[in-house]
């Protein structure tokens, strides 16, 4: 059976035309994961409860703590907090 492509005079392979649609994959995988999650899932409370974990890790820093967490907001690397302080 020939080839669809001839290799180029050169004598090295000719690419082949290669495509798939993940669509319905992805269409499945979402499905899936929302099934997972189930129906009392709320994407707000989590984002609060997120919220909440980092108020409490960034809460009760010592000097030395606070010091490097403003340096490392002020860098740009976490994000500021409370008016530009870690909680306290």
């Amino acid at each position: 059976m020939a080839p669809h492509n001839s290799p180029p005079p050169d004598g090295t392979p000719a690419l082949v035309d290669f495509s798939v649609d993940l669509t319905a994959q992805e269409v499945h995988r979402q499905a899936q994961v929302l099934a997972a999650l189930g129906p009392d899932w709320d994407p707000m409370e989590v984002m609060r409860g997120e919220e909440a974990a980092y108020d409490l890790l960034y809460s009760g820093l010592d000097e030395e703590q606070q010091r490097l967490y403003d340096d490392l907001v002020a860098a740009g690397v976490l994000p500021p907090r409370g008016g530009g302080h870690a909680a306290a």
